[in-house]
């Protein structure tokens, strides 16, 4: 079988994840790691059986064995080495969010756009059996028409040097885990939002100026419903989406960061009816870079867009500058 040829720009943590993923992937195998520190380069690809360890991004860029590149770099890098990546001819899976301002994301399209090439979000949770279990019970409008959303997505972020804590990397709770809750939210709700209000926390930078630690928002919608959120990067673990309407409920705990597990989704009418959907637990990167294989090697579109990636920023930043200004309606 022919199989995507992998480059991975970055030593980031999450590779822990991802890397024994597109290894597992049946269409997938991965060529090799770059870093701007040799040794951590060599460090990952020893750990991982990689062929090659490059010094530098630009060394795998220029490599003729690889053909599609992950970046999990942090999230101000994103738009940077995307377009390098294309503009060197290699398909992008990248991690969330894409970028940093719908803008980004919009220039990022455009020149994936010209040479032909695929990119893609790496919100590898929307490949989970769940989720295609879920927007089928949606389209059978099991719960009745949708009236709230509800999605919590916190952790506490460990270390200093955390790219979380700095500004300048694109920190914060917002980027890091709210763009979870947006992205699920407007998948529901399979529309976009016209209004958000929020609140958050915020703390002085590892560098400059300050970054959030937690938010909590709403998004309205023009079919009527509204989203509610709140997320954190130095909170206790939470973990969840409900979805109500008005003939019942859905219920996922752990609907982001479940691997391999076996899981539910618990479906509930007025208290005196309740379905358990039982799914089988599926490795949701691996489907992932199955996914992306398969649209880059048979020219097939991708579950979802570049434009996509635009419309969550776009809904991120209005809800980072509706909780900078805090304006809100005194109740007394």
């Amino acid at each position: 079988m022919e199989k995507l040829r992998w480059g991975i720009l970055g030593t980031a943590r999450i590779n822990r994840k991802v890397i024994p993923a597109l290894q597992a992937s049946k269409n997938g195998e991965v060529v090799g790691v770059a870093s701007r520190d040799e040794a951590k380069a060599r460090e990952q690809a020893e750990k991982h059986g990689l062929p090659e360890a490059f010094s530098s991004y630009e060394d795998l860029l220029a490599s003729p064995d690889v053909s599609a590149v992950y970046i999990p770099l942090p999230n101000t890098m994103h738009r940077e080495w995307a377009i390098k990546s294309l503009e060197a001819g290699k398909h992008v899976l990248c991690e969330k969010p894409l970028a940093v301002s719908a803008q980004e994301c919009e220039e990022i399209g455009r020149v994936a756009a010209e040479r032909g090439l695929k990119v893609l979000e790496g919100f590898m949770y929307r490949f989970h059996p769940r989720f295609e279990l879920l927007q089928d019970l949606m389209q059978k409008h099991v719960v009745g028409e949708l009236k709230f959303i509800r999605v919590a997505h916190s952790f506490a972020a460990e270390g200093e040097g955390n790219i979380r804590w700095f500004s300048a990397l694109g920190g914060g709770a917002l980027l890091d885990t709210g763009c979870y809750c947006v992205n699920v939210s407007r998948m529901i709700a399979r529309e976009e939002p016209f209004k958000v209000s929020a609140f958050a926390n915020y703390v002085d930078a590892a560098d400059e100026g300050r970054v959030d630690t937690s938010i909590a928002g709403l998004m309205r919608f023009p079919g009527g419903a509204t989203a509610l959120f709140d997320c954190g990067v130095d909170l206790e673990r939470r973990n969840l989406l409900e979805v109500t309407g008005t003939q019942g409920r859905l219920y996922l705990e752990n609907p982001f960061s479940l691997i391999d597990e076996d899981s539910v989704i618990e479906e509930h009418h007025f208290g005196y009816d309740t379905v358990i959907h039982e799914v089988g637990g599926q490795n949701h990167f691996v489907r992932m870079a199955e996914h992306f294989a398969e649209g880059v090697m048979n020219g097939t579109p991708l579950r979802y867009s570049v434009t996509d990636a635009a419309n969550n920023l776009r809904v991120l930043e209005a809800l980072a500058k509706a909780a900078a200004r805090a304006e809100t309606e005194a109740t007394r």
